[in-house]
């Protein structure tokens, strides 16, 4: 519905969602604890399968985007692992690799992925959830900081790569949940008891995954991170965004995030 625009840019790619669930059911409001639980049984296959995929982590859950033209492929790297469903007018449908082999095409070897630089940006950040009903009562608040509130972004490019602090905010409305990524600063703008948080109340910082805007045929972006992540059972939160991939993790554990990721670019050469 949104008019054609020489200011917004569209992949040229149809994507779809996938949401993984224990045992088929997740209990509702539950905080997952983010891309490293699908490391190994998701995102490495498709990745060794040559399929590029979008992250989108959540407070209640994770989620990760396939092109739609890769469903064949995602499907029959998936099915041994896990009973696959679609939906179809609200129900769940089984869905088995005979039902997409016509449309099969044999996985291309995939190349050595590109192992792109990390920035780990001093900011601060909180993750958080607000009820629904609740949201009116910050939805000015909410579009002054989304659309107001901020410079225009730096031009990627030279000094890129010693970033002291970052611009981000992120918020995400998904079957009636609300989800907001925001640095510690910014929360301070908003009334403290609508923002609902982990009981700990902990704070994040960022690993920026690319230099330069990543682009979307490239496969093997989110596991270079998701790995070694769950190698070590650190948990991450995970965002792709159209030019970047951001993960978040624990502030205490920072450190050894960047050691594990400098260990694997190290590695690479």
């Amino acid at each position: 519905e949104l008019p054609p625009s020489e200011f917004m840019q569209v992949a040229d790619s149809m994507w779809l969602v996938l949401s993984v669930v224990s045992n088929g059911r997740e209990p509702p409001g539950c905080q997952a604890t983010g891309v490293t639980k699908i490391a190994r049984s998701v995102i490495a296959p498709l990745a060794e399968h040559h399929v590029s995929v979008l992250m989108l982590s959540t407070y209640q859950t994770d989620f990760i985007l396939v092109r739609e033209r890769d469903l064949p492929v995602v499907i029959h790297t998936l099915a041994g692992e896990f009973d696959i469903y679609k939906e179809e007018s609200g129900e769940c449908v089984p869905v088995t690799c005979e039902d997409v082999s016509n449309g099969f095409l044999k996985p291309k070897q995939a190349a050595s992925p590109t192992l792109h630089p990390v920035q780990s940006p001093q900011t601060r950040f909180c993750i958080l959830t607000v009820a629904p009903d609740t949201l009116p009562a910050i939805a000015t608040m909410l579009i002054d900081v989304l659309f107001y509130s901020h410079s225009p972004p730096r031009e990627a490019g030279a000094g890129s790569q010693d970033l002291d602090s970052i611009t981000f905010f992120a918020f995400s409305l998904i079957d009636g949940y609300i989800s907001i990524v925001m640095d510690a600063e910014t929360q301070k703008r908003f009334p403290s008891d609508l923002l609902l948080t982990s009981s700990t109340g902990e704070l994040w910082r960022m690993v920026r995954i690319g230099g330069q805007p990543l682009g979307f045929d490239e496969c093997g972006i989110v596991a270079q991170i998701a790995e070694p992540l769950a190698a070590a059972d650190i948990s991450a939160y995970y965002i792709s965004t159209f030019n970047f991939d951001h993960a978040l993790v624990p502030e205490e554990g920072i450190a050894e995030v960047i050691h594990l990721l400098q260990q694997r670019q190290g590695s690479s050469r």
